[in-house]
């Protein structure tokens, strides 16, 4: 209790804390944007618990790995090596998650662009194997940016409270933007088409990071930030045609 009042009184302490909320915020959008392209896949009674579930596990999760994280740190250290480049566990659970992202994206992909094939759709038509699979697909590519986010973190912070509040403060960012994310790509199908493209790009970052190759994320968030927006006046101009067209009828 002394040394977490201490930390209150310590100015670099609040730094560190706000920079690793913010952190932790923005690699929760890649999160959020995939969880609000699964659960809009549910039937529509069970996408809010869905995704109140996925996350609320998400934190239980990322909590306890926060209580390893010594262990956590231990997984940068190479057990093998090929191509030139030596191979980390850490390196292998970005390039498993980035391969898994880049499957479940082209797969939705290809389910938007010929929607009468259904034969193979990720998610079963039954509702309790549909949400059980939702459940495990949200923590499965929880893991993979919980490995990393706290790896940074421990390279910005070694208090481990000061991680614990980020954490806790990001995922209940994400709780609260889940809904209304899920519910505005659900009322803008284009919106779809450009968050499966995001997802496609994490994931291919997330291989090529795996593989030794640093990607900035400056970049990545930049394009995103500039394909988001190029979107946003795609659809003012789409709804100014509507209602010009409305006015005419």
């Amino acid at each position: 209790m002394q040394d977490i009042l201490l930390l209150m009184q310590d100015p670099t302490a609040w730094i560190a804390l706000i920079t690793l909320i913010v952190m932790e915020v923005v690699l929760g959008i890649d999160n959020l944007i995939f969880i609000s392209i699964l659960t809009n896949k549910l039937p529509e009674e069970h996408r809010e618990k869905a995704r109140r579930v996925g996350i609320g596990l998400a934190l239980v999760m990322r909590l306890a790995l926060l209580g390893t994280v010594a262990w956590i740190v231990q997984l940068t250290t190479p057990v093998f090596e090929a191509l030139g480049h030596g191979f980390s566990w850490k390196d292998m659970i970005l390039i498993a998650g980035g391969l898994f992202l880049v499957w479940k994206a082209t797969k939705e992909i290809h389910h938007n662009v010929d929607p009468q094939d259904h034969e193979e759709d990720f998610i079963a038509s039954s509702v309790t194997t549909g949400f059980a699979a939702a459940i495990g697909q949200i923590l499965l590519l929880d893991l993979v940016f919980s490995v990393d986010s706290i790896i940074t973190a421990v390279g910005m912070t070694p208090h481990l409270p000061i991680m614990v509040v980020a954490v806790i403060v990001a995922v209940t960012v994400m709780l609260v933007a889940s809904g209304p994310l899920a519910r505005f790509i659900e009322k803008n199908p284009t919106i779809v088409m450009l968050a499966l493209g995001f997802l496609l790009m994490i994931g291919t970052t997330l291989i090529a990071e795996g593989a030794g190759f640093h990607v900035p994320k400056g970049y990545v968030y930049a394009a995103m930030t500039f394909s988001a927006l190029v979107e946003v006046l795609n659809m003012l101009s789409r709804r100014k045609r509507q209602r010009e067209k409305a006015l005419k009828q």
